[in-house]
């Protein structure tokens, strides 16, 4: 799926996304919005991890 869909389908991968990264809330969830640079930033936040390592883990997630 690519993040145009992701963006129209959000309220039902936001479940998926949490399951993954148990750390964010869902206000964070809900200021993805299905954007994927703001779940990269939620997810570097959360987890303390490089940016690349977060695309990488949101490029594998969906």
């Amino acid at each position: 799926m690519n993040w145009d869909q992701m963006k129209g389908q959000w309220t039902q991968a936001k479940g998926h996304a949490k399951q993954k990264w148990g750390e964010l809330t869902d206000d964070d969830l809900d200021q993805v919005d299905g954007e994927k640079d703001v779940l990269v930033g939620k997810i570097q936040e959360r987890y303390g991890i490089t940016k690349e390592e977060a695309e990488r883990q949101v490029n594998d997630w969906n």
